[in-house]
């Protein structure tokens, strides 16, 4: 449930069952006395202890017998009442945001052109090991996950899940969706614009991260910026990949530029077209960096809300009320 502010209570959601409290006083000062010969259709057993002590085995011969019956029915109207515990409210923030993240799973990402602690890793764990971050700081923000290489599929749908979503992108590796080293990335803003077109929400971002050009996919990337502006979705592109990078050969060490099939032009078109921007990675360090400005870009919801989890109490009352009313059948059989 949403409140504002409160300290941690039990609740009583049916207050109004505690009328029941007095009802086996009325039964007593009501109905006929109890006799051995008396048949019934249905007989409640600790329910004679509050009428007249007529039969063999009297509540006056045994009245701790007749407490053991009050509590129990306490306990029965208590697990009635359904008592609860609400505790310590919870932040609930809720941006009105719906941010989708398109992530380049082809088979170029698995060049090894970026350092983290020292160690040389590809360009998907490196975005891993950054996007992650970004997306445990989403809070309040409806967060979904595409995956792009020849296909682009949703691999999340949009949620508050925060955790779900950067655990199917820890996950995902290079080839996921196929086997051919193609980039569709026409098709994974077609494919966004697809998913958020229909959504209620205040703003929504794509952040769409790619180390190529678009080698694949049925509709090109300005076909899909035109479809994603229309339907004013907001696009931010990131080229990631190093500028130069060392490599061995039979002639020894030499100069090479990895990212040389990363087309620049068409990411920067891309997000001019939808009022985004465009972004270069070339390194672990300025990929954060980049994702801390999309921070101030985008930020999150201040305004709060504030959700109290709730746990029913009810079982342990009826627990114990059974277990009374059970003890007081056991001592009543062995008394008849």
């Amino acid at each position: 449930m949403l409140v504002k502010e409160a300290t941690p209570m039990i609740h009583i959601e049916w207050p109004q069952l505690f009328l029941l409290l007095p009802l086996p006083l009325l039964y007593r000062w009501l109905l006929p006395a109890y006799t051995a010969d008396t048949q019934a259709a249905l007989k409640i057993p600790f329910i004679e202890d509050f009428g007249e002590a007529k039969a063999r085995y009297s509540s006056a011969k045994q009245p701790w017998l007749l407490w053991l019956a009050v509590i129990a029915w306490v306990l029965l109207v208590l697990a009635s009442a359904r008592p609860q515990w609400l505790g310590e409210p919870i932040e609930q923030a809720v941006s009105g945001r719906d941010l989708m993240l398109a992530v380049d799973v082809s088979g170029s990402m698995k060049e090894e052109d970026f350092v983290i602690e020292n160690t040389r890793v590809d360009r998907l764990t490196a975005t891993k090991y950054v996007a992650t971050d970004f997306i445990e700081r989403r809070i309040g923000d409806r967060l979904g996950l595409i995956l792009f290489g020849t296909t682009a599929y949703l691999q999340t749908p949009l949620t508050f899940d925060r955790k779900t979503v950067a655990t199917l992108l820890d996950e995902a590796f290079i080839g996921i969706t196929d086997d051919e080293p193609a980039t569709s990335i026409g098709d994974a803003i077609g494919l966004a614009v697809k998913h958020l077109k229909d959504e209620q929400a205040n703003s929504r971002v794509l952040v769409l991260l790619t180390d190529g050009a678009n080698t694949a996919g049925e509709i090109t990337p300005l076909q899909a910026a035109k479809l994603a502006a229309d339907q004013q979705l907001k696009i931010y592109t990131i080229g990631i990949g190093a500028d130069e990078m060392l490599v061995r050969s039979f002639f020894g060490n030499r100069k090479v530029n990895p990212s040389r099939d990363l087309d620049e032009k068409t990411l920067t078109a891309i997000a001019e077209a939808t009022n985004g921007q465009y972004f270069r990675a070339r390194s672990k360090e300025e990929l954060e960096q980049i994702y801390e400005l999309l921070d101030q870009l985008e930020p999150v919801e201040k305004n709060k809300q504030f959700y109290r989890p709730m746990s029913e109490l009810y079982p342990w009352p009826l627990a114990l009320s059974l277990l009374l009313l059970g003890i007081i059948t056991v001592i009543r059989l062995r008394l008849i």
